[in-house]
């Protein structure tokens, strides 16, 4: 299948704007989403799920590093899979992928609406969800650059807001009210809430999107990995442990805005400071949100190209040099996601994209280590076989609990998996071999 396109990505990316994305792409995982957990699991039993998640994210970063040095394409888990697996291996990690950064982006619409209702009640939380996302579909379509020193900028404003914050509420932090009601669901709730610790992470793996727009790809992706990891980490914890320590957790626990609820119980309702706080607090949900919007269209794009999705979402502009078609099909699904869903059950179905392709991922990193022993690897996982093997466990175990804890949007996600393949079968796509430069040797059928 020869690549016809003309227009390539532009390489422009340096290591502040990865770590801008990484940042940027997962931050609104600290303002909301989360909480939920604490309704299924309580403070401590959140807390514990979190540490395991965490370790998670810490052994599959190191070991995705690898394939994303390795074989940098817009990809990410697609291209991996394929040249690991072949065709079905590509259409499985490609569809996770898909579903994970499209439905993620409805998601946190829905935090961005909820955040403008919390300030200004006349405001519909759909229609201003509707209204951002046109305009940060427009944004993405002028220029990855332009996109991207953008997040650069959100996104230090986002992690400012974070440790003001964790500044404000500290001297109100009571372990009385964190220890409260601990564990009302004992260990079952452990599990059941590792979906939500995922959504303070999810998305990170979204920097290898960007593979094909980095300069020095092979030296600069680890740093923006490492450091974006190492930022979250210490902004995860913090938002989680001091917000449970404000008043009763349970308050908090099925709010879309717990951030700004805090601050207000800190501070009182009608302390200026909250709304102010509530105001900057968008600039967190900005940041993931356009970061979401970049990541999927370039797995869009990328499995256009391939043949995978209809070719015309892999046309890239011939003045921005950005792939339009890719940001609007991704913004229509948003759409679609935003009119049928609820943000708890987008949250969940975007987290299973996640935890699936992040299996397939750990699985081909096994397979390309054995099957291609020579391959170049700029950043090798350290520790391997453990981290790999870690991440991958843990991995299946949340991927398990989802299946058993939200029985019915499982349903929703690997039936939709299940027609991809068929579709894919029907037309023949499991016999191409495709003629990229992820691809060992090249064949044009």
């Amino acid at each position: 299948m020869a690549n016809v396109n003309t227009e390539q990505l532009k390489r422009v990316l340096k290591p502040i704007h990865l770590w801008a994305i990484a940042v940027g792409l997962v931050i609104s995982g600290e303002y909301f989403g989360w909480n939920f957990g604490w309704a299924v699991s309580g403070t401590v039993g959140f807390l514990i799920a979190t540490l395991v998640i965490t370790l998670m994210y810490i052994t599959f970063i190191f070991s995705y590093t690898e394939l994303t040095t390795s074989i940098p394409h817009a990809g990410g888990a697609f291209a991996y899979a394929y040249r690991a697996m072949g065709p079905f291996g590509g259409l499985m990690a490609g569809y996770a992928t898909l579903i994970d950064f499209l439905f993620a982006t409805p998601a946190i619409a829905f935090g961005l609406g909820a955040y403008l209702h919390f300030l200004y009640p006349v405001i519909s939380v759909l229609y201003s969800a509707l209204f951002f996302n046109v305009v940060f579909i427009i944004i993405n379509i002028l220029g990855v650059k332009e996109s991207a020193t953008f997040s650069v900028f959100i996104t230090i404003l986002a992690v400012a807001e974070l440790l003001l914050f964790m500044g404000i509420v500290g001297p109100h932090f009571k372990s009385a009210n964190f220890l409260s009601h601990p564990m009302p669901f004992g260990w079952t709730g452990v599990f059941a809430a590792l979906p939500y610790a995922v959504w303070f992470y999810l998305a990170i793996e979204g920097v290898a999107m960007v593979a094909e727009e980095v300069k020095d790809p092979k030296r600069n992706i680890p740093k923006g990995y490492i450091s974006g990891l190492a930022t979250l980490v210490l902004l995860a914890l913090g938002v989680m442990i001091f917000t449970g320590g404000i008043s009763d957790w349970r308050k908090l626990s099925n709010l879309d805005y717990p951030l700004p609820e805090a601050i207000s119980i800190a501070l009182g309702k009608t302390n200026s400071f909250t709304k102010i706080f509530a105001s900057i607090g968008l600039f967190g949900l900005i940041a993931s949100f356009h970061g979401t919007i970049l990541a999927s269209s370039r797995q869009v794009f990328a499995m256009a190209r391939s043949g995978y999705l209809p070719k015309g979402l892999s046309k890239v502009s011939h003045k921005f040099k950005t792939p339009h078609w890719a940001i609007i099909a991704g913004g229509f699904v948003s759409f679609i996601a935003l009119f049928t869903g609820t943000t708890n059950q987008v949250v969940i179905i975007s987290v299973m994209g996640a935890v699936f392709m992040y299996m397939m991922s750990m699985i081909s990193l096994f397979v390309l280590r054995r099957k291609e022993p020579n391959l170049e690897r700029p950043f090798a996982s350290p520790f391997y076989p453990v981290f790999p093997a870690i991440a991958l466990i843990i991995s299946v175990i949340t991927l398990v609990a989802m299946i058993y804890y939200y029985f019915m949007l499982s349903l929703i996600f690997f039936a939709g998996l299940a027609l991809a393949c068929f579709v894919f079968i029907l037309m023949g796509k499991h016999k191409a071999i495709l003629n990229e430069d992820f691809m060992i040797a090249p064949v044009t059928v």
